[in-house]
């Protein structure tokens, strides 16, 4: 009990962003109403095409536009982060509201504590119920994209690529060390 949270690292500042993970448009819903709740901005990685997030945010939701950013880079969980994460930094961003799917939840934030983590920015994860359009992913996904993203912040890369080439059999029929594809990529 006395290594937790509380007792070796401050508590971090309030939130100061939601970053939303793209995938499925109930997380921008989610994202869009927490940012008309709380007047926080708004980063959508890898989320719906430009003309329905706008809809959504500016119209539906009565964001202004200066408070959505729509961030198109991310190719799947790990580029959700890695293609952010510097410029959230820069930005001075040292907590977020990670917003996306529950079945997505465990990968996805252990994925951005390692690497906003290694940047010294705080997830607070929000869960958006995905009913019975829940698909479990499996630990090996889990655990093989944590691993991913630590070799990210060691070498600055991805390095699914080279293990493609060099590793035949770990990874799957797509290059995927997984079994379920990631839900960006769905």
């Amino acid at each position: 009990m006395w290594l937790s949270r509380g007792w070796w690292w401050p508590a971090p500042p309030p939130a100061q962003l939601i970053l939303v993970l793209g995938g499925d448009l109930a997380r921008e819903r989610r994202a869009a109403e927490l940012a008309q709740q709380r007047g926080l901005p708004v980063v959508v990685s890898g989320g719906s095409n430009p003309e329905y997030a706008q809809w959504l945010f500016e119209q539906r939701q009565g964001l202004p536009p200066g408070q959505v950013q729509l961030d198109y880079r991310a190719r799947d969980t790990l580029s959700n982060f890695t293609s952010l994460v510097d410029d959230l930094r820069r930005a001075r961003i040292r907590h977020a509201l990670l917003v996306t799917s529950s079945d997505h939840m465990e990968r996805a934030l252990l994925v951005g504590r390692i690497v906003a983590g290694s940047r010294g920015i705080h997830l607070t994860p929000v869960p958006v119920d995905c009913g019975d359009r829940c698909v479990p992913e499996g630990r090996r996904k889990v655990w093989s994209d944590g691993l991913r993203a630590a070799l990210w912040v060691l070498s600055g890369r991805d390095l699914r690529g080279w293990a493609a080439a060099h590793l035949p059999g770990w990874l799957g029929p797509d290059g995927d060390p997984g079994s379920v594809p990631d839900r960006a990529e769905r």
